[in-house]
C-alpha cells in the first residue's frame, strides 16, 4: 500500500508559476476481468451500465485544507460522471467515512453499496505553502490497491491536480488514456446576431478557467492546437484578406504565418508541429498548401479546378484527409501528405443529396470525424480512414466542426439552433451515446481540443 516516487516534468500552463512534482506506483495488479471487461465495453458499446465507483472526500491534512479537498473530490466526480463510463455513488449512501487513507478501507462496507472501485485521497498544506495531493484507487472485490500517487502544486492549481488524478483513474480502469487534463480553444460569441463579437478563448475541458486571447476587434475563425506545444494557429479577418497566425498561449505573443495572395482557410498543424497545412483560394478554386514553419517555404499539394479545403493530418503524418467538391458535391478524400492521387472515402447512401465536410483525423488514427449534410440536417459522424464503418453520432438542424479529445474517444462540436440565439458546444462519445452540453460563458463555436497537457510538457 506504499506510494513510491517518480518525477513529473514541469507542466505547461505557465512554467514560471507552476511546477508539479509527482510520486506514484501502480501496484502491478491487473483489474479483475469482470471489472476490466465492463469498463472496456462502456467505451465501445452504447448499452452497458456505467461502472459504479465511490469517490470519498479527500481527507484534509489540516482544517484549512477541507475546502480544497472537497473541491478536488467534486472535480474528479464530475469528470468521471461526464465521461459516461462511470456512475459515482451518492456519498449519502456511504457506510464508512474515510479518515486515514493509509489504513485499508473496510471493503465489505463498499461491497454493500455495490461499489466496484473506490477512490480515497488527502490534501495537505506543506510548510512552503504548496499543496500535497495524494490518492489511492482500490478494487473493492479483491481489496487490492490498483494505483497510488502524490503530487505537489501551488494552491491555485488544485483543479489541475484533480484533472490529472481523474486521468489516472480513467486509464487504470479502462485501459485507455484519459482526457481530463486538457483544454479547449474556441470562438466566444457575444452580442446581437447581426453585430456578433467573436473572440478567441481557451478553457479547461470542463468549462472552467476561461481566458480570452483576442479582444474581438477582428473576426477570428478555426483555431487549432499544436500537437506538441502550447501554440495555436487560427485565421483572422482584419483589414483585407484573412491571415493565418500562430499564437503562443504561454507568452501571449503572436506572429503571422505568412502573407499569401488571395483568401486563406482552415490552417492546421502537422503532428510534429513543424508545419502548417492550409487551403489557399486563387480565383474560383482553392488548393492545399503546406508551410514549413522554420524555413517558411511553401509546397503546393493539390492543383485542381475544384475547392480543396479543411485538410487534417493522420497522427503519423504520412497522410491527410480533406474536403473537396471535385466530384460535384463536397466529399472527403485521403491522399499522401506529400501530395499525389487522392482517394474519395465518403459515399452517402443517397449519393444525390449527401455531402461531407470538416474532416478531422482521430489522435488514435482509427477514425475520421466529419460533418454530413443532407435532408435538411447536419450530422456529426465518424468513419474509418478507408471510408468503412460510417457511424452518425448526432444529428440536428446545424451541427458542425468536430474535434477529438486527446484519447480519441470523445468528439466535441458546436450546434447552432438558428433564430435569435447562438451556437453552443457539445460532446458525444464515439459510440454515439452520452451527448453533453459543454458549459461556456456565452455562445461558442469552432472548438479545438488540446493534447494532454502533461504530454506536451518539458
Amino acid at each position: 500500500m506504499s506510494v513510491k516516487s517518480f518525477s513529473l516534468s514541469p507542466l505547461p500552463i505557465d512554467r514560471r508559476k507552476l511546477l508539479i512534482g509527482g510520486a506514484g506506483a501502480a501496484a502491478g495488479l491487473l483489474l479483475p476481468n469482470r471489472l476490466q471487461a465492463q469498463t472496456k465495453l462502456q467505451i465501445t458499446e452504447g448499452n452497458v451500465a456505467p461502472l459504479p465507483i465511490a469517490i470519498t472526500n479527500f481527507v484534509p491534512g489540516s482544517p484549512s485544507d477541507g475546502e480544497v479537498g472537497n473541491g478536488v473530490t467534486q472535480v474528479i466526480t464530475n469528470n468521471l460522471k461526464r465521461s459516461g463510463l462511470f456512475n459515482p455513488i451518492d456519498q449519502a449512501a456511504f457506510i464508512e467515512r474515510i479518515g486515514n487513507i493509509d489504513v485499508a478501507p473496510q471493503f465489505q462496507n463498499w461491497k454493500t453499496i455495490n461499489a466496484q472501485a473506490l477512490v480515497t485521497g488527502r490534501m495537505t498544506r506543506q510548510p512552503d505553502g504548496r499543496l500535497k495531493a495524494e490518492f489511492r484507487l482500490w478494487d473493492v472485490a479483491s481489496g487490492q490497491q490498483l494505483t497510488g500517487q502524490q503530487y505537489f502544486t501551488s494552491p491555485e492549481y488544485w483543479r489541475r491536480i484533480a484533472h490529472i488524478i481523474s486521468d489516472q483513474i480513467y486509464e487504470r480502469l479502462t485501459g485507455d488514456k484519459g482526457y481530463f487534463d486538457s483544454r479547449v480553444v474556441f470562438v466566444d460569441e457575444t452580442g446581437a446576431k447581426e453585430r456578433r463579437v467573436k473572440r478567441l478563448a481557451i478553457m479547461d475541458q470542463d468549462g472552467a478557467n476561461v481566458r480570452y486571447l483576442t479582444r474581438g476587434s477582428d473576426l477570428v475563425l478555426t483555431p487549432r492546437f499544436s500537437p506538441n506545444s502550447q501554440e495555436i494557429t487560427y485565421m483572422e479577418f482584419g483589414q483585407g484578406d484573412p491571415k493565418v497566425y500562430l499564437y503562443n498561449i504561454e507568452t501571449g505573443q503572436r506572429e503571422i504565418v505568412g502573407n499569401f495572395p488571395g483568401m486563406t482557410f482552415a490552417p492546421r498543424f502537422s503532428p510534429d508541429g513543424q508545419r502548417v497545412i492550409m487551403s489557399l483560394q486563387q480565383g474560383g478554386n482553392s488548393n492545399l498548401f503546406v508551410m514549413d514553419l522554420r524555413s517558411r517555404s511553401t509546397t503546393r499539394l493539390t492543383d485542381t479546378p475544384a475547392i480543396d479545403t479543411s485538410p487534417s493530418y493522420s497522427p503519423d503524418g504520412t497522410r491527410i484527409c480533406f474536403e473537396s467538391d471535385r466530384g460535384g458535391k463536397p466529399q472527403i478524400y485521403v491522399m499522401s501528405a506529400s501530395g499525389g492521387a487522392a482517394q474519395r472515402i465518403s459515399f452517402s447512401k443517397d449519393d444525390t443529396s449527401g455531402s461531407y465536410s470538416t474532416p478531422v483525423w482521430s489522435p488514435r488514427g482509427d477514425y475520421i470525424a466529419f460533418t454530413k449534410q443532407g435532408g435538411g440536417q447536419f450530422a456529426i459522424g465518424i468513419m474509418k480512414p478507408d471510408g468503412s464503418g460510417e457511424r452518425i453520432l448526432t444529428a440536428g438542424f446545424h451541427n458542425e466542426g468536430p474535434t477529438f479529445a486527446p484519447n480519441g474517444r470523445v468528439v466535441m462540436f458546436f450546434r447552432d439552433p438558428g433564430g435569435a440565439g447562438g451556437p453552443s458546444l457539445y460532446s458525444v462519445d464515439i459510440s454515439g451515446r452520452n451527448e453533453q452540453k459543454v458549459p461556456t460563458p456565452g455562445y461558442a463555436s469552432d472548438p479545438a481540443w488540446s493534447p494532454l497537457l502533461s504530454s506536451t510538457s518539458g
